[in-house]
């Protein structure tokens, strides 16, 4: 996918893209090192300036580099990227570097050092909000969203739109097992 198939969002409306509750795809950088890793459990938290939480259990990888950098993306991955994203949730990048080993394929961020995950439908650029008691006891992590881009074909205009079944965000259920997001409709 080429940088012409990732368009701005207005921050106002960034709270949108995760509004829906995909599967998100975490990566960090920090110290010459950068990682993936998929995580199910985020979600919008404010609108003005937006900010986002995230669950980073504490053995992981990307953790730590997001506390050495302060700085992470959201990645929204779709459909067509399910099999990555158990890929990168199966496997640690502390060994070896996860990225050149699965050949995913980034673009750098246009605010933060971490690396955006090439093919997602959306990404958000965050700066991590410390609150080390949350991230201590629960392992929650707060970001404000400093950039936010989406795929066209999948939001624009600040709404989702599904036509396209392989850009369809997923939503993990567990076991590896996941949910596309359905068809759009109107109540009433």
């Amino acid at each position: 996918m080429s940088a012409a198939n990732r368009a701005p969002v207005e921050l106002a409306k960034a709270y949108r893209l995760l509004n829906h509750g995909p599967t998100v795809l975490v990566s960090a950088a920090h110290d010459g090192r950068a990682n993936v890793m998929a995580a199910a459990w985020n979600m919008p938290l404010d609108f003005d300036p937006p900010k986002v939480a995230v669950v980073l259990d504490k053995s992981t990888f990307t953790r730590g580099l997001i506390e050495g950098s302060g700085e992470f993306v959201l990645n929204v991955p779709c459909r067509a990227q399910a099999g990555l994203t158990v890929a990168v949730g199966s496997t640690s990048g502390r060994d070896e570097d996860k990225i050149a080993t699965l050949k995913i394929a980034t673009a750098p961020g246009s605010v933060v050092a971490a690396p955006l995950v090439e093919d997602c439908v959306a990404w958000l650029e965050c700066r991590r909000l410390p609150q080390p008691a949350l991230e201590a006891a629960h392992d929650l992590f707060l970001g404000e969203v400093v950039a936010a881009w989406a795929d066209p074909r999948a939001f624009s205009n600040g709404r989702w739109h599904f036509d396209d079944e392989a850009l369809r965000t997923i939503h993990h259920v567990a076991g590896g097992a996941f949910m596309a997001i359905g068809e759009a409709f109107k109540a009433g």
